[in-house]
């Protein structure tokens, strides 16, 4: 028994150092904090603040707005500057922004905290990203990343679920969702405290050559490659990502048998497949080309919006529930390998004084490809709600047939390389 336990544990054992360990266990507490007030939000500002729901949306809105503004600048700020610096930075104005949305009484004050909120995201989101990657050596980035996505995931779900019982046992009182707002914001504080005391700073890399050409944005559109990746993962995360998370709940409730409750289980499985086999997939890629990971992860996510389907073939709730969580734990599955494969190798192909602006623009494509998939399915689900799946499913395929084409020009590990990885911060100091 003891033997069986250890072999299950093992798999889950990364050989991360214990600053990276230490980082993503503040990030979960911080998406622990997030979680709290994520299901709640609009409930919060319209039934208790008084907002019409109009004016609800688009201060929560306003949040992905100015983070996606944000973003790009992000990057450029973390070619001058450590990504040490720039996370705790966005962690203080994710706490100024959401302690603030405790006390709005007014439309306009909720707009201005949720403004600086998502400034704060905007940083956050790239800073975290390359302070992972750098903080380890090259062959170790898939795992940190994966450990990264795990975290988040488990401190988010965690958080929904206390703050639902919370909110349950208050009855939508609004001292609950004053405390929830500034739990959340302590969260921020205790994170950007972690990383200011536990965490080394992996400085910046050195100015580059004249050989290495200038710097700035228009360097980084001269990538055919990082481009053609940023593509790929837009389509990935409007079609695979977007129509599962935002579209097939609507969907399901209109065209399948399946309930709220129903849904509710069929998330949770993603999510909890998500937590359990994100690291154990690292192992598994590691063993296959990047291209063939990268139309695996494709075909994955086709197959997955094509089952959506099976579940209006049938009246039985249960039939059309267990259908609905076979697709989640494809999407899972799909999700794992996207982010354990894409993250890292744009890392790896980042020349390093470009490294920030480089994954700007790839946490850019997760925000637009939300956007993207909210926008086209919601307009399809009006119009053509079977052709969300089947005509995803197509489009996805076309997607890995051009990964695969990108062939030897996308560096591989387990292929000969000309040009070294990008140097970790641990080895270069």
């Amino acid at each position: 028994m003891s033997s069986a336990l250890a072999r299950v544990f093992a798999v889950w054992r990364t050989g991360l150092p214990r600053p990276v360990l230490v980082l993503q266990g503040g990030d979960a507490l911080n998406y622990f904090g997030t979680g709290l007030i994520l299901p709640f939000e609009i409930i919060y500002l319209h039934a208790v603040r008084g907002f019409s729901t109009a004016t609800a949306g688009l201060v929560l809105a306003t949040v992905m707005g100015t983070a996606a503004v944000v973003t790009l600048p992000s990057g450029a700020l973390l070619d001058r500057f450590s990504a040490k610096r720039i996370l705790i930075a966005g962690n203080v104005l994710n706490g100024l922004g959401y302690g603030g949305l405790a006390f709005v009484d007014r439309p306009w004050q909720g707009f201005v905290c949720s403004a600086v909120g998502g400034a704060g995201f905007g940083f956050v989101g790239t800073a975290g990203q390359v302070l992972t990657l750098t903080l380890v050596a090259a062959e170790q980035r898939a795992a940190s990343t994966a450990l990264r996505r795990v975290a988040g995931n488990f401190g988010l779900g965690l958080g929904a679920t206390v703050a639902g019982f919370i909110v349950a046992a208050t009855h939508h009182h609004l001292q609950a969702f004053q405390g929830l707002y500034l739990f959340d914001a302590v969260t921020f504080v205790v994170f950007a405290l972690v990383v200011l005391v536990w965490i080394p700073d992996p400085g910046l890399a050195d100015a580059p050559s004249a050989s290495e050409g200038a710097r700035g944005f228009r360097a980084v559109a001269r990538d055919r490659l990082l481009l053609a990746l940023i593509a790929g993962n837009l389509a990935l995360v409007m079609i695979g990502g977007a129509f599962f998370s935002y579209i097939l709940s609507p969907f399901a409730v209109a065209h399948t048998p399946v309930g709220p409750v129903g849904i509710g289980v069929v998330l949770f499985i993603n999510t909890f497949f998500i937590v359990v086999a994100q690291v154990p997939a690292t192992r598994v890629v590691a063993r296959m080309r990047r291209t063939h990971a990268l139309f695996a992860t494709s075909a994955i996510f086709a197959v997955g919006l094509l089952a959506v389907l099976l579940a209006t073939l049938t009246h039985s709730t249960l039939a059309a529930t267990t259908v609905l969580a076979g697709v989640a734990i494809l999407i899972a599955v799909a999700e794992c390998g996207q982010f354990i494969v894409l993250g890292p190798l744009v890392a790896e192909i980042a020349p390093p004084h470009l490294l920030g602006r480089y994954m700007s623009l790839y946490q850019l494509s997760f925000m637009v490809g939300v956007a993207l998939g909210q926008a086209v399915g919601g307009v399809l689900l009006g119009t053509s709600p079977d052709t969300i799946w089947w005509g995803g499913a197509f489009a996805l395929v076309l997607t890995g047939a051009g990964f695969l084409r990108l062939g030897n020009r996308i560096p591989d590990p387990l292929l000969p390389t000309k040009s070294p990885p990008l140097q970790a911060a641990s080895e270069a100091t």
